[in-house]
């Protein structure tokens, strides 16, 4: 039977980042703490802590040792809590994976509709390479992954790609930019200042592709793997920038840039991905209304 006491004392530590810190927390020796870290390790026959030069650093079982002790523990205060004669409501918990090639401004207007349950709702969002977050997917450390890519079938992992929708996309520049090179969308485009996606975005291709096919040849001045940093050197007016369409008046508003035209052959997919074949969390069935009923309806 697994020993709380063991596990708190791990939760302590892996929070603190080092026995020492945790040590002088918890007013325990750093001697004790490794000794009571070492027993959890040897009832779960496994290893939780790798050394990483004087520091300590969680192995995969630890990580997900911690994603479980969190909920513990919170469970734990909320259960103190409301035996000791005060009122608590409880908040699931929703953990999602967010493909770091997401543009964030799509990633909110995926998540807003989950918020607005009637149930109070705690979201956990972790950013990171798809492959990574397939990982904690699979270790059923998230509900969910947002992302711009299916899954790819040769992945080891168990999943399903369920498609929220899909839009073409909008040029964007400062209002300077657009006086100089949009007047002939999209031919006025050649030879204009160009930002865009990274290399291990899905959209790259697509867009490189339609240019090639329109005889246009860019200045591409920036490459950008996150689409807010791309976004910030288009505001700065560094060069011409691509977003989805569907969110072109946000975009305007928010980065004082104009639309010079949009172009809808190139199109951006946008998925979610679980472990379930049909949704059954009720903040990912609100996303999936959501995002096919009102976001990506046109």
């Amino acid at each position: 039977m697994l020993n709380y006491k063991h596990l708190y004392y791990f939760w302590q530590v892996a929070r603190a980042g080092s026995i020492a810190r945790a040590s002088e927390h918890l007013e325990l020796t750093p001697q004790t703490l490794s000794g009571q870290i070492g027993l959890l390790e040897e009832s779960l026959e496994t290893t939780l802590f790798r050394r990483i030069g004087r520091g300590l650093e969680l192995t995969e079982t630890g990580r997900l040792a911690l994603s479980y002790a969190d909920e513990i523990f919170e469970v734990g205060a909320e259960m103190e809590q409301a035996l000791s004669g005060g009122t608590i409501q409880r908040t699931m918990q929703f953990r999602v994976g967010i493909a770091d090639v997401m543009p964030k401004s799509i990633v909110y207007n995926l998540l807003a509709p989950a918020m607005a349950l009637a149930e109070p709702i705690k979201i956990i969002c972790r950013e990171d390479k798809l492959e990574r977050l397939l990982g904690e997917l699979a270790m059923h450390r998230l509900d969910l992954v947002l992302s711009d890519r299916p899954m790819l079938p040769e992945m080891d992992v168990k999943g399903y790609s369920h498609k929220l929708g899909e839009c073409g996309v909008s040029f964007f520049a400062t209002p300077a930019l657009a006086e100089q090179y949009g007047k002939n969308f999209p031919a006025g485009l050649d030879h204009a200042p160009l930002l865009v996606p990274g290399a291990d975005t899905a959209m790259r291709g697509r867009l490189m592709r339609w240019l090639s096919s329109k005889n246009i040849t860019p200045r591409i001045v920036g490459e950008f793997d996150d689409s807010a940093l791309k976004k910030a050197f288009g505001q700065a007016g560094v060069g011409i920038f691509t977003a989805p369409s569907v969110i072109a008046s946000e975009i305007e508003k928010q980065y004082g840039v104009v639309a010079l035209g949009q172009v809808d052959e190139v199109v951006d997919y946008y998925y979610a991905i679980s472990v379930e074949r049909r949704f059954s969390h009720p903040a990912v069935v609100a996303i999936s209304e959501a995002a096919q009923q009102t976001l990506f309806a046109s």
